[in-house]
């Protein structure tokens, strides 16, 4: 986030509570400044004894207890105003912008300054992109002298690698720079996304006849360029263009670049959608505010220990569990579990953690850094321990825990929570509970609609491959007839079942190559093209080997 931008997203969530400012300012001036009443009190002694009887004479420009007291309430205050600045992600849903990945695939992407050649290099370092991105929305367009959208949005990483790696100057069917294009067909891939993108063009540099597609371009989307050039050589050609650019490493140093500058993006899409709720970031000040209160048991200054007392308890009324995005505990947690976790835990952490922090807050501390494990020890909350059983893998227990919430993000939890545990109907049943309860639930229809696709593949397949032998209806017997010696002996075994096959098992039975698949599609959608076909259908992916909108 840049200044700019935290500059404008900066608010009080309560501000009335900055009218205490002027209240503080009055007493601490009074404090500070008003000397009446020590006047009052040596008024009938000498001045040279109440010289030589006044402690402190001489000294107003140092601290006193009256100006901690002053700063630790002002830590309070504005504490309790709630200054915010970025918003709450929603844990059910993903945590990164959406990325459309256009990579330029020319004949001079094949030179070989950059080892073992620029287009090796490129695929290489969006894999090792892709790896960072679990879970999160990722397409892939090629341009040559057209453009070509290889694998739609999908959230699954392995379903874009066989295709990358079909890729090749030669799949390509005209030759030249039409990275304008790329460009438009990206922006229609994030036109329909809940929240902006971000789009990265792998490439060693454009022509000038696509600035102006890039010139006019939707600012809402970031624009990102990975350049393949060797060295750190910048991109002539993108100068001016608002655009963020990157120079290919020898190490992971870019990937972590573009790694950051996604999650900035993410963030900016997070501050324009109104539908989440602000992050109060207020509770961090508690930490100045005891440390000044611990000048309290220094001697002679008593108001500091009062200011302890009194602020301990008005921090923990008005800046409990709530105002950390966790509502207050509707189940207990269980015993043994937390004995468990007391077992891992040294037990000075333990007691500290205890002392300090409620069992959600302590669930919140481990999710943040994805110890999810223990943070379904802590939590007491259901909905934030069903998500955390989710994202530790114990599905069945995630479904138990939200089961007693009448929520749309519970419902939408149980329903991914039982799609990884193969219960697809009833992950079907929760995913329509869940756009009951809210018809506008983000990724909903989406995961609804894969839901039910997968429960009617497997249903069909289950009554294809059923022979009827459960029911009794099966062959009074099978005969094997190799009278002839033709035959080959072979051992046919059950054991395995009707079991679905992952995408790794789908793309090692591919008999045909990639890059031929991506050859003779690409060379259709250009024939569409020229001959005026429409662009939708110019641009929707042909029917091949993987289906690359499965997430």
């Amino acid at each position: 986030m840049t200044l700019t931008d935290f500059v404008s997203a900066f608010h009080f969530l309560r501000p009335l509570w900055l009218l205490l400012v002027l209240l503080i300012a009055v007493l601490w001036w009074m404090g500070r400044f008003h000397t009446g009443s020590r006047e009052s009190r040596v008024r009938h002694v000498a001045p040279h004894l109440a010289r030589a009887l006044t402690v402190g004479q001489g000294r107003r420009g140092r601290l006193t207890p009256v100006d901690t007291l002053a700063a630790l309430a002002l830590c309070l205050v504005i504490g309790l105003a709630g200054p915010a600045w970025s918003r709450m992600p929603n844990p059910m849903v993903s945590q990164t912008a959406p990325l459309v990945i256009a990579l330029e695939v020319t004949p001079s992407m094949l030179a070989s300054d950059v080892p073992p050649s620029r287009l090796a290099r490129a695929v290489i370092k969006i894999e090792r992109l892709l790896a960072t991105r679990s879970g999160a929305e990722t397409a892939l367009i090629a341009y040559s002298g057209s453009a070509h959208l290889v694998v739609p949005l999908t959230g699954d990483p392995a379903l874009i690698k066989p295709y990358l790696e079909g890729l090749s100057p030669a799949v390509m069917p005209v030759e030249g720079d039409v990275a304008g294009e790329a460009l438009a067909l990206a922006e229609t891939l994030l036109a329909d996304q809940p929240v902006p993108g971000t789009i990265l063009f792998v490439s060693d540099g454009i022509s000038g006849a696509n600035r102006s597609a890039f010139t006019a371009r939707d600012d809402a989307n970031t624009l990102a360029f990975l350049s393949l050039l060797p060295g750190e050589a910048p991109l002539p050609e993108i100068e001016g263009l608002g655009a963020r650019q990157v120079s290919v490493s020898a190490d992971d140093s870019d990937i972590q670049t573009l790694e950051r500058l996604l999650a900035s993006a993410y963030r900016q899409a997070l501050i324009d959608d109104d539908r989440l709720a602000w992050e109060d970031r207020g509770v961090w000040l508690a930490w100045p505010a005891a440390m000044l209160a611990l000048l309290g048991f220094r001697r002679g200054w008593q108001l500091g220990v009062v200011a302890l007392t009194l602020g301990a308890g008005l921090w923990t009324g008005a800046l409990g569990p709530g105002s950390l995005g966790i509502d207050v505990a509707c189940a207990q947690s269980s015993v043994s579990t937390r004995a468990a976790e007391a077992e891992t835990a040294s037990p000075l952490t333990t007691r500290l953690m205890d002392a300090f922090l409620t069992p959600d807050q302590q669930g919140r501390w481990w999710v943040e850094r994805n110890r999810y494990d223990r943070a379904s020890m802590h939590f007491e909350d259901p909905a934030w321990r069903g998500y955390a059983l989710y994202r530790d893998g114990q599905y069945a227990e995630a479904v138990t825990a939200l089961a007693a919430l009448e929520t749309a993000d519970a419902a939408f939890t149980q329903g991914l929570a039982l799609i990884r545990s193969r219960q697809y109907r009833d992950a079907v049943a929760a995913f329509e509970t869940a756009l009951a309860r809210d018809p506008d639930y983000p990724e909903g229809e989406r995961n609804l609609a894969l839901a039910r696709e997968i429960r009617d593949y497997v249903e069909e397949t289950r009554e294809q491959s059923d022979t009827g032998e459960d029911r009794g209806e099966g062959a009074d017997d099978i005969v094997f007839d190799n009278e002839s010696q033709r035959g080959v002996e072979t051992t046919l075994s059950g054991d395995e079942g009707d079991k679905l096959l992952t995408p790794e098992q789908w793309i090692s039975a591919i008999d045909s190559d990639t890059g031929d698949y991506l050859r003779q599609r690409f060379a259709l959608e250009a024939a569409m093209s020229r001959s005026g076909g429409s662009a939708d259908q110019a641009a929707k992916p042909a029917s091949g080997p993987i289906s690359g909108g499965v997430p």
